[in-house]
């Protein structure tokens, strides 16, 4: 399909090794890529406390699309998140999170295979703070009808294209009877235009309950901003950890791909970090582009690799390196 122009923002902590074993394993599935290189991890945040986003921005709302490793913020730092930065500046409304098993990844759990859309630009997410006193701090929780049919609009049609049979609404609407209630409502006045998928109601608590007692149950998740993200990490503890979680972001015309977890600083540098996320996220990227072979061929290659159970990084049970399963991937894959 000739060559594609991608941003590639490597982060910072683990980013640029497993963003550098995506690079190469894209490459070798035989997609001509021109990569479009921004750093814009901690390190490179400039003196008044801001990243250098606005190049990296533009870059992307050219190109269209991006593959982006993990950023560190820092709690308590006064920083934003670049990561939500990017979503909401570029309008990336829809997070889209496939779970599903891995073969040969120790895990209670069999044939999982769920996926969870996540509203990404409101919510407590917004970043609406204040300090009110000295011991006091308020947060607005923002949820408004536009965004939240959006989301359900993008979670629906993503089932009648994915062939998936239900579409289950996390809320709490039980408690936030406005917020989440508008949520939820807007949720089943979508739902109400494809009759072919069942749409199912959970509050959020009793869905977490009901994810660890029986996962291969559930199918679609349509979720608020906050429940979203941390349902995607209890969900990737079903599967084996935070390390085989893909994730793409999505807006008009423009997305960025990268894995669920984050830059984990405590094993940066030490060559362990488990690539198989961004990979994944890689091939979920050349799928978008168009290039579904290519993806096919990336993924079946990391799942026979975890099939064969050799060669993997330890976070699931190997005592390989991240250049030492990267290149056994590339071995499965090409």
């Amino acid at each position: 399909m000739g060559k594609h122009s991608v941003v590639l923002i490597p982060g910072d902590g683990v980013g640029p090794e497993v963003t550098a074993a995506a690079q190469k394993v894209i490459e070798a599935a035989g997609v001509e890529i021109e990569w479009r290189i921004f750093e814009v991890g901690a390190e490179d945040w400039g003196p008044h406390g801001a990243p250098p986003l606005e190049a990296a921005m533009e870059e992307i709302r050219r190109c269209g699309v991006a593959l982006k490793g993990p950023i560190t913020t820092l709690p308590n730092s006064g920083l934003r998140s670049v990561t939500v930065m990017l979503r909401q500046n570029l309008g990336l409304y829809a997070n889209l999170r496939p779970i599903k098993s891995m073969p040969g990844v120790p895990s209670r759990y069999q044939d999982v295979d769920l996926v969870i859309v996540r509203e990404n630009t409101e919510g407590l997410y917004s970043g609406i703070e204040r300090r009110v006193n000295a011991d006091t701090a308020e947060a607005i929780r923002r949820i408004t009808r536009e965004a939240s049919r959006r989301i359900a609009r993008f979670a629906f049609e993503y089932a009648r294209r994915q062939r998936r049979q239900a579409v289950t609404t996390a809320h709490k609407a039980n408690i936030l009877q406005l917020s989440d209630g508008l949520f939820l409502q807007c949720a089943r006045e979508v739902a109400a235009d494809y009759p072919e998928i069942e749409h199912r109601e959970r509050i959020i608590d009793a869905l977490c309950m009901d994810l660890v007692l029986d996962p291969q149950r559930h199918d679609v998740l349509l979720c608020p901003n906050l429940y979203g993200d941390i349902l995607s990490d209890l969900a990737a503890g079903l599967i084996g950890g935070l390390g085989l979680a893909p994730a793409a972001n999505i807006g008009e015309g423009l997305a960025i791909f990268e894995a669920v977890h984050g830059s984990a600083p405590d094993i940066a540098g030490q060559g362990i970090a488990n690539p198989t996320a961004v990979i994944l996220a890689g091939a979920m990227m050349l799928a978008h582009l168009g290039e579904e072979a290519a993806a096919r061929k990336i993924e079946e290659g990391v799942r026979e690799l975890y099939v064969r159970g050799e060669h993997l990084t330890p976070d699931v049970g190997g005592q390989a390196s991240t250049e030492e399963m990267t290149e056994a991937i590339l071995a499965m894959s090409v």
